[in-house]
């Protein structure tokens, strides 16, 4: 596709040298750093009682004083990167008037989109690559050693998964762009997309679940279970809870699941260490889910951008 690279470079330049991604990447930087010193903090004192295995994985994973986890921070706060970056980047060039000039030169349109898309992907490789290096540091100044081969290799992966995961919510703002000629609107649209998957998807599933498998006091467990699995079938239509049950079974190798299945078999079975392998048959229908709805959302705007009508102003 001619002009490509030079759409993905003049976009990444402006990614880079807008105030608004030097803002949130210092927030949310700043924020991970200081979940990740409380963790270590609570990692070090649990390594005096009884140590572990994959200490350096706990960084990602575990609590402390108050604050989350980092991949809840990220859970909760990597859609913001994603919609920052891309719910204006389609409309903002037609309110500007700049779109017909663009592709009055020697640039074909789906070059244009492409290479949009490409440079927010980059962008936020970027970021979470920074954000990573950082955590890091600090857990070689805290613990006093790295982390091993195998804890690579999942850090890696969930490097992959969240990148996949950001990329999503940034093909979510292009499509509201596209759709919408008001970056205002994509704004509030992308918002309420973001609003509706983090929270009320939960009481949705409750409520659903409810209606369709009842229980009480005096419920069997097998209604328990159907009760259960019908609210974890609706909830897994959200990109957060895939993310999170993703990264999950990437960073903790005993995960097993959140299903009651898992949480009867966890109750049974000792939960020892699993193979990379292993948890990533675990993580992989997440994955490709997580993929699927990136590029549905990504085609979807690809075939609506290449099909509207462009006028010079």
């Amino acid at each position: 596709m001619p002009g490509l690279g030079v759409v993905f470079w003049k976009e990444l330049a402006d990614y880079f040298a807008s105030r608004r991604f030097i803002i949130l990447f210092l927030l949310i930087g700043i924020i991970g750093a200081v979940a990740i010193y409380t963790a270590g903090q609570t990692i070090q004192q649990g390594l005096v009682q009884a140590p572990t295995e994959f200490i350096f994985l706990r960084l990602f994973t575990s609590q402390g004083k108050g604050l989350p986890s980092f991949i809840s921070l990220l859970s909760f706060l990597g859609p913001l990167i994603g919609i920052i970056l891309g719910f204006d980047a389609v409309n903002s060039e037609y309110s500007r008037g700049t779109i017909s000039r663009v592709l009055a030169q020697p640039l074909f349109r789906d070059s244009w989109i492409n290479g949009k898309f490409l440079a927010g992907l980059a962008t936020i490789a970027v970021m979470l690559v920074s954000i990573i290096l950082i955590i890091f540091g600090l857990g070689l100044h805290m613990l006093g050693f790295g982390p091993g081969g195998g804890e690579l290799s999942r850090i890696g992966i969930f490097f992959a998964i969240s990148v996949i995961y950001v990329g999503f919510w940034l093909s979510l703002g292009i499509l509201f762009s596209v759709i919408f000629r008001q970056t205002t609107s994509s704004a509030l649209a992308s918002i309420a997309m973001w609003m509706f998957f983090a929270f009320f998807l939960y009481m949705l599933a409750g409520l659903i679940a409810d209606q369709m498998a009842p229980v009480g006091p005096q419920a069997s467990a097998a209604a328990w279970a159907r009760h259960e699995h019908i609210s974890d079938l609706i909830m897994r239509i959200s990109p957060t809870t895939l993310f999170g049950e993703a990264t999950s079974a990437t960073l903790i190798p005993s995960f097993r699941g959140l299903g009651i299945v898992a949480l009867l078999s966890k109750a049974q079975i000792p939960t020892n260490p699993l193979s990379l392998g292993q948890s990533l048959l675990i993580v992989w229908p997440q994955l490709v889910s997580l993929i699927a709805l990136t590029v549905i959302c990504f085609a979807i705007s690809y075939v609506i951008f290449m099909r509207q009508e462009i006028r010079s102003t």
